[in-house]
This record gives C-alpha cells, sequence and structure tokens, in this order.
C-alpha cells in the first residue's frame, strides 16, 4: 500500500456521530471514537507507521489510476459508492480475477449518544480468484497509548485506555498475531464471500457473539434502507442530481446526530500546502459553517436537520458566557462544550511531512464578530421551518443583539481566523448588519418585544460604514479591511445575505475586481497572503468554498454562460466519488481537511442558484 496516498484518494462512511475515510486501496486509515472529536484509533493518513490503520487489500502492489491490470504489473483499484447511500465499495482488478470490499457503518436506530460503533468490512470475488490480507494495527489516544492484545482464533480484542475494540472475522478467516496487532489472509473464488467487523465500545463491555455471514448482510440493507430512506427526503430535482445528493449525504455524514452539531469537516492536521504548517483541527461545530448549512438543507427539504442545528444554536445562545467573554464562541465540540485547547502531536509525522499536527483548535478563542451575524441569519431560516421561538429563547437572542449593538464596531480576527492582528474587516461589519437585520425582521414578523428603534439605527450606519470605508474608490470594489486595496472572496456572500443586490453596479464592479485578481481558471483564492499578512508561513491553494460562491454570484449578476462553464469545471475537481477538500492545491490536487463541510454546503448553494437562473433564462426565451 502506499503509506500516504492522495488526500482525494479516500471515501468517506460514518454512522451520524463519528466517520472513517477509507483510501481506494482499502485501508482504513483515519476513524475517531465514540466521537467526531475523540482521539483516533486510525490516524494512519497523519502517520502511516505510529498512527494505526485498518487495511484489506489485495497481495499485489496497487496501481492507482490505471485503466486495467496488466501481467505482472500489479492490482489496478475502483472505488464508488453505492448509489444515494454511504456504502462505499472497493474494487481490485487483478490478472487472476475480481474483488470487492464493501464498507460502510451501522446507523443506530435512535439517535441517543452511544460509545458502542462499528465498521463493517465485507469482502467479495465476482469473477477469478482474489486473495485478500487483512491487517488491524490500532493505535489508541493519537498513537500514544499502547494496547494489549486478546486473540481466539477469528476474534480480537485491543484493549486501550478506556475503549476496547474487537476485530470479529468469519470463522474462513484466520486471525495471527503480529506483536501486539493481527493480520490475515483469505482467498476467494467468484461468488464466495467474507467479513470483518470492527466494534468500538467501553472497556469492559461485553463480547459480542461469534460473527457469522447472515448478520453483515443483514446490517447492509438496514443500511441502505436508511440512507434510500433520507436521501428520498431531498426536494432537488435538477441538472446536477447526482452531486447535490453526494454533497447532502456528505453534510449528513458530518453532523454529530444526538445535538444537530455538523462538524466542519471529518478530520484533522491535514495541510493547506504540502510540508507546511497550516494544518488544523476541523472536527468541531463553527457557528459561521453550520448556520450557513441551514439554507442549503432547508432549501432541498430536510427540515429536521435544519431544525436540530436551530436547538442546538439556540441552546448556546442561552448558555452564554462564553470563556472568551463574549455571547459566543466561534466553534465549540459537538457537544456543545467550549473547551478546544490546541495542542501539537509531534509524535506524529503528518500526511507526507506536513507538521506540526495540531489536536484542538486555539482559534476557538478568537474575536470574530461575523459569528452573530450567520446565528441570527440560520435563526431565521430556520424558523420558518419551525414553532416561532418561544419568548425566553428570544429574549436570550435579543439580548444577544443588544450586546451587539455595543460591540459591532471594534476590530476582530475575521472570518478566516487570520493570525496576523486584528482589524476591521468588511465581512465581519456585513455579517453584523445581517444579525441587526434579520433580527428586526423576526422581530416584526413575531411580534416579540425587542428595541427596534436602535437596531435600526445601528444597522443602517453599518451599511453606510461599510459603503464609505469598506469600498475602495481606487479599487473600485470592496476590500477586506477598512483602509486597504486588499480583496477578499468571504465578500462573495453579499448578494446572497441580501445586502446588495445582485446586479448592483458596486457588486459588479467587485465582481470584475476578484475575477482579475483572485480568480485562476474558475478557481478562487480566499485573498492574497502577500498583500495581506495573515501571521503564518507558506501559500495554500484556491478555496473551493470561494469557487462556488463564485458560481452563486455569477448566476445571480445574469453571467450564466460564464456560471455554467465555471461550476462545471469545479466539478471536475471532485474525488472520483464526488467529494472535495477545501482547497485545490497548483496541479489540481486536493488539499486540506475532507471532506469539507463547507465546500459542500457552497456547492449545493450554487446548483439551486445556477438551476433557477438557467430555468428563468429557459422561460424567457420561449
Amino acid at each position: 500500500m502506499h503509506p500516504y496516498p492522495p488526500i482525494a484518494e479516500h471515501g468517506l462512511i460514518g454512522d451520524l456521530q463519528t466517520c472513517a475515510l477509507v483510501s481506494s486501496e482499502g485501508v482504513l486509515n483515519w476513524f475517531c471514537s465514540p466521537r467526531f472529536d475523540s482521539p483516533s484509533i486510525f490516524a494512519g493518513l497523519l502517520d502511516h507507521d505510529r498512527g494505526g490503520y485498518f487495511g484489506i487489500t489485495v497481495d499485489a502492489p496497487a496501481v492507482l489510476g490505471a485503466e486495467r491490470p496488466a501481467p505482472g504489473a500489479g492490482v489496478v483499484t475502483r472505488q464508488l459508492y453505492l448509489a444515494d447511500t454511504a456504502i462505499l465499495i472497493t474494487r481490485f482488478l487483478t490478472a487472476d480475477g475480481v474483488g470487492e470490499v464493501v464498507d460502510f457503518m451501522p446507523v443506530p436506530e435512535e439517535h441517543t449518544a452511544t460509545d458502542v460503533h462499528q465498521v463493517v468490512r465485507y469482502m467479495r470475488v465476482v469473477r477469478g480468484t482474489v486473495r485478500f490480507t487483512l491487517e488491524c494495527r490500532p493505535r489508541f489516544d493519537y498513537g500514544r497509548a499502547p494496547h494489549a492484545l486478546v486473540l481466539d482464533g477469528s476474534t480480537a480484542r485491543f484493549d486501550g485506555p478506556g475503549l476496547t475494540a474487537r476485530l470479529q472475522a468469519v470463522e474462513t478467516v484466520a486471525l495471527e498475531a503480529d506483536g501486539q496487532d493481527v493480520r490475515a489472509t483469505v482467498t476467494l473464488d467468484a461468488g464466495e464471500n467474507a467479513a470483518a467487523r470492527l466494534t468500538v465500545s467501553a472497556a469492559g463491555s461485553e463480547d459480542p457473539p461469534p460473527l457469522g455471514m447472515a448478520e453483515p448482510v443483514e446490517q447492509f440493507m438496514a443500511v441502505r434502507r436508511f440512507w434510500h430512506g433520507w436521501i428520498g427526503r431531498c426536494g432537488y430535482r435538477g441538472r446536477w442530481q447526482q452531486m447535490v445528493n453526494r454533497s447532502a449525504i456528505t453534510l449528513k455524514l458530518l453532523t454529530y446526530a444526538p445535538t444537530g452539531g455538523p462538524i466542519a469537516a471529518a478530520t484533522m492536521g491535514l495541510p493547506e500546502q504540502e510540508g507546511g504548517e497550516r494544518n488544523w483541527d476541523y472536527r468541531y461545530t463553527w457557528v459561521r459553517d453550520a448556520s450557513l448549512s441551514v439554507r442549503a438543507m432547508r432549501d432541498l427539504g430536510f427540515t429536521d436537520e435544519a431544525d436540530g442545528f436551530r436547538r442546538w444554536l439556540q441552546q448556546r445562545v442561552q448558555a452564554g458566557g462564553a470563556p472568551n467573554g463574549e455571547p459566543l464562541q466561534i466553534m465549540y465540540r459537538v457537544d456543545g462544550d467550549p473547551h478546544l485547547t490546541e495542542e501539537v502531536l509531534d509524535h506524529l509525522e503528518g500526511w507526507r511531512g506536513s507538521s506540526p499536527v495540531r489536536a484542538g483548535n486555539g482559534a476557538a478563542d478568537q474575536l470574530q464578530l461575523d459569528i452573530y451575524g450567520e446565528a441570527v441569519y440560520a435563526l431565521a431560516q430556520a424558523g420558518q421551518t419551525n414553532d416561532v421561538v418561544g419568548y425566553d429563547a428570544w429574549k436570550r437572542s435579543a439580548g444577544v443583539l443588544d450586546w451587539l449593538a455595543d460591540n459591532w464596531d471594534r476590530p476582530d480576527e475575521g472570518i478566516w481566523e487570520t493570525r496576523g492582528g486584528r482589524k476591521n474587516f468588511t465581512y465581519s461589519r456585513l455579517m453584523c448588519w445581517v444579525a441587526f437585520d434579520r433580527g428586526i425582521r423576526q422581530a416584526v414578523a413575531n411580534a416579540r418585544p425587542a428595541d427596534l428603534t436602535r437596531w435600526t439605527a445601528v444597522r443602517d450606519a453599518i451599511m453606510e460604514q461599510i459603503m464609505t470605508r469598506g469600498w475602495s474608490t481606487e479599487r473600485r470594489a470592496f476590500v477586506q479591511h477598512y483602509g486597504s486595496t486588499v480583496l477578499d472572496a468571504s465578500l462573495l456572500l453579499m448578494p446572497l445575505v441580501g445586502f446588495i443586490a445582485p446586479k448592483d453596479p458596486r457588486w459588479l464592479s467587485t465582481l470584475d475586481a476578484m475575477n482579475a485578481e483572485l480568480v485562476s481558471d474558475s478557481l478562487v483564492y480566499r485573498y492574497d497572503p502577500e498583500a495581506s499578512p495573515d501571521g503564518l508561513q507558506g501559500a495554500e491553494g484556491t478555496f473551493s468554498l470561494c469557487s462556488f460562491l463564485y458560481v452563486y454570484a455569477l448566476a445571480r449578476a445574469g453571467r450564466l454562460e460564464q456560471a455554467r462553464y465555471a461550476f462545471d469545471k469545479m466539478l471536475t475537481y471532485a474525488n472520483h466519488v464526488g467529494l472535495f477538500a477545501e482547497e485545490i492545491g497548483p496541479t489540481g490536487e486536493q488539499l486540506g481537511n475532507f471532506p469539507q463541510a463547507f465546500t459542500h454546503l457552497a456547492l449545493i448553494t450554487a446548483a439551486l442558484a445556477l438551476d433557477s437562473e438557467l430555468d428563468q433564462a429557459s422561460r424567457r426565451a420561449q
């Protein structure tokens, strides 16, 4: 196997409480339990030797991306999802036969938090003969804690600190000890199959009964029914059905069902530049990212998910008093815990040597005033799908806006969590405007008590400030922060949130400036770090969220041919199963944490807008 396959050479499986990444060679090299934000059990993605992995591969070395197997040339691999599910199939095409590994995680019937999670790996041969090699090498607590092996025939128990991982194979698979790990080989002919199931639970839990073939098959059928039933609720019937469905499933996979809190990405420590230091932990719930996902999910018809996050967010507002002294902080653990102390795991090499590897996220302590706009935006969106917010909850929300009325005009770290000092970021002011605009609308629509006179005055003052200090007459564009001429792709949200009309001359001029400076072959950079130092070494790729927001802006501006071309080109950068990381590198490689929810929600937003504008153009042409 390749020790560090490309970031994009992975598929995602999950059970709505945690998830795993499986490479296109059949290697599971990322898995945390019992939650997304728990310490890893398999982290081969960050350190092949010390991180741990669970591989089911074939003996010959794989040839990634080859068209067909040649005698003696190894094995060609192919990976795909079973349509409209989170069931991943990895195919091995050899000179002797064709085999498959089917990977999935059973979804608990009740979405209550559990410490029991399973990964089922089902092997089968469809042609000829294939020899599989199984290796299970767990490394608990990010590879820092030892474990003890107890082996009994086709069952292995790995006892780690506070957790037990049990690997059960069908009786035809004989597990052999390899130090404190296990391995096995199994040769199957056409029509034959085998299975292995990894169960992670609290230490001291009861051993399950032996594994037979019937149970994995039943679990497979149940998981398939679940995903088909869920995606069947999707109301999108547009031109990009397959990609939108895959993005919706990905967002669902990245949501912690017991609380409704979506995480930003499945992974931590994956670099924005190979060998660089921009390696962050994204396994938490950002108020910003999750709030913007509400509209995308609601527009697809997934109101339960929109309401689930509304409840999560309202609980954070009710709790108040974040450790940073503000009413909210920018991110939380999936259960709402605000403590995310950042530490460097210096024993891990990092993906292809990209270090340091960080767990936790020190940006949680930053001041980012835009989150209040995104929070109110989300509550206003979700309020259309559920009962009107109760009086007590409204009073707490109104109190946050009263606080913001005193605090909106402050420098902050901004949306991109830069570590180069606070500035008067235009995007932060924009979202403060959104907070008051949506708060006023909610108060009036639902007849709720509010200081409307003050809120309205502040809202109008923010708009006046942005139009004067956030607008550069030299650049003929809105700029990143006051007093600068630096462009920033976060401002692509201006028309989406209703701050400016999508065909306003100022906005079209800004769009032209971004196209000239931030856009490269339809891909969009967040900003130019050389023009606006962010306190970090190295460079980064184009930001896929911004690339899709660019499509949205083009579509709403009436530049439909350019929008459709940019969208279609952006889709070519998806990986082989339709997933996107955070960024696209200079030669088209995916970079950053993977898969990223922000990117997939923006894909949905762009597809919906472009479909709508194309449909309207078609009707006008008739």
